[in-house]
């Protein structure tokens, strides 16, 4: 159609056509535009069909699609996995801990592919069943309890915990499964 003109010239052309057309100087149902031998009709527009044709962008675009079974985090998305062990884009590692508060003692329950099952001798109250977890995966890890914190989960029995120390995370499980028996 635009056989002599470049395509930028084209799109000038038809701008300007559709701003006559829309300011009324144009009066016809359509306009049509001689242009080196050619010749271009222009359909006639209004309101927001107007605006879209001259001032949207390539309609060919899709939108990014979600992968199934994808789940956001928040911002700390997991790059390193290992089971419920993981290490976070900060570098940090984290460990998935089902806490079971008011035990006779203090131990590991189980090491499954989801959550570190936790038994805590510490009723759920004040925080004291958090501080005995941090406390007690402090030695299980063999670190200071200030390189374990609480990061989610204070008031759920559903904790995530980091770990900032320079261990990796199949490191981490290790030590875990050994507490575990």
């Amino acid at each position: 159609m635009f056989s002599r003109l470049g395509v930028p010239e084209a799109l000038l052309c038809i701008k300007f056509l559709a701003s006559l057309q829309q300011a009324g100087s144009v009066t016809s149902k359509a306009v049509t535009l001689p242009v080196l031998s050619c010749r271009y009709r222009l359909p006639p527009l209004s309101g927001v069909a107007l605006h879209r044709r001259l001032y949207s962008g390539s309609r060919n675009r899709q939108m990014p699609q979600k992968v199934k079974g994808q789940k956001s985090d928040g911002g700390g998305a997991a790059i390193e996995a290992c089971g419920p062990v993981t290490r976070d884009k900060n570098g940090a590692v984290t460990i998935k801990v089902h806490a079971k508060p008011g035990s006779k003692h203090s131990g590991i329950t189980e090491v499954s592919a989801e959550s570190v099952s936790v038994a805590i001798s510490a009723p759920p109250t004040d925080g004291e069943a958090n501080a005995e977890l941090i406390r007690y995966l402090a030695e299980v890890l063999d670190m200071k309890k200030s390189h374990v914190s609480l990061d989610k989960g204070s008031r759920s029995r559903d904790k995530l915990i980091r770990v900032h120390a320079s261990l990796s995370p199949e490191e981490v499980l290790k030590r875990l499964r050994e507490a575990a028996g």
